[in-house]
């Protein structure tokens, strides 16, 4: 297999990838985020998860300002080679920068949408 085999096709998403994110001893899903080459390349030299925040149009090296940083135990990528799954353990117990332990602490029902995760810490004083 080439090393090229074995690289995120970057061109497939306009320059991003989708990530997944889970943690390692648990199994659940604690987010989605993207990723550019910079993002990726960081995330393999450091250990730490770095993503690209489309919002802010630049890196963003989780937990850098809350502390709840992702240290990256696994990198695996799809068969498509346009989506990572990354296993990490969370430092801090929240992955969602709203408090909760995942950013998938709702759930959507016939009956309508209810909060099924329980927040970890007060994302007003985190985030002053």
């Amino acid at each position: 297999m080439s090393n090229a085999e074995i690289q995120p096709d970057f061109s497939k998403g306009d320059g991003l990838v989708p990530v997944v994110v889970q943690q390692v001893d648990s199994g659940d899903v604690l987010m989605m985020a993207y990723m550019n080459r910079e993002a990726y390349e960081e995330t393999l030299a450091t250990g730490q998860a770095v993503y690209f925040s489309r919002s802010r149009g630049e890196l963003w090296r989780k937990g850098e300002t809350s502390g709840h940083v992702q240290q990256v135990k696994q990198v695996l990528l799809d068969c498509d080679r346009d989506t990572l799954l990354l296993v990490v353990d969370q430092v801090g117990g929240a992955a969602c920068h709203v408090g909760y332990k995942s950013c998938f602490y709702r759930e959507i029902t016939s009956d309508g949408a209810k909060v099924v995760g329980e927040r970890v810490f007060d994302p007003d004083e985190v985030y002053k």
